[in-house]
């Protein structure tokens, strides 16, 4: 039993990043803090180790059990907005300051990884990157950025901001809202989370091991 809490934590990383220790520690002002996470993790460069799909699946489950006393509609509204105003002010820092910040290869915080890794998920599938970055942890937070420094057109880039903030926002906390319902859910948060996190990181396993397989390929 010992083993599998310490693989739990592991998996979760640090108690301090886990949602239903961020939920918790937040007490009554859990709404107000989530939306602060997802606004920074949407739109500061600095919140892209933040948890959003599990602290949001998490959200969900809390309003289920009542843990978090608001109607699911006006936490699903608050952290939509939450999302877009993010996503806006890190399209806005991207247009006018992207150029100074990416030009630093060797700065500390931003890894020359991340914003090559985003800036082929922006390059691959273009408008629809601004709604499937939602899913994807890391290339979220920077691919707003990026989509400022590229000067994409805003109108284009904040229809499907709004989009994306939707079905992500919403559509994650939605979905810990209804698994919250079952009983084994209840009693297997941890699980629960594990499983939200492994599949926000699928799609960058997969394209690492195409990538792996191109060099092949090509040499055949």
């Amino acid at each position: 039993m010992t083993g599998t809490v310490v693989g739990v934590t592991l998996a979760l990383g640090p108690e301090w990043l886990q949602p239903d220790t961020i939920i918790s520690w937040l007490g009554p002002w859990a709404l107000v803090g989530l939306a602060l996470i997802i606004f920074a993790e949407c739109g500061l460069l600095l919140g892209f180790f933040l948890p959003g799909d599990s602290l949001l699946f998490t959200a969900g489950l809390f309003v289920a059990q009542g843990a978090i006393d608001a109607p699911l509609w006006l936490v699903c509204t608050i952290l939509v907005a939450a999302a877009v105003i993010g996503n806006a002010t890190g399209y806005w820092v991207g247009y006018k300051a992207g150029p100074a910040i990416f030009d630093k290869p060797q700065s500390r915080l931003f890894k020359p990884e991340h914003v090559v890794k985003t800036q082929g998920f922006f390059d691959k599938y273009g408008n629809r990157a601004i709604v499937l970055a939602r899913f994807v942890p890391i290339v979220r937070t920077f691919i707003t950025v990026m989509a400022g420094v590229g000067r994409m057109d805003a109108r284009r880039y904040f229809t499907y901001s709004v989009i994306g903030g939707v079905v992500w926002a919403a559509g994650v906390t939605v979905l810990g809202f209804w698994l919250g319902q079952f009983a084994f859910v209840r009693a297997n948060i941890e699980l629960m989370l594990i499983l939200i996190v492994a599949l926000s990181v699928l799609p960058i396993f997969v394209e690492l091991l195409r990538a792996r397989r191109k060099p092949g390929r090509q040499a055949a």
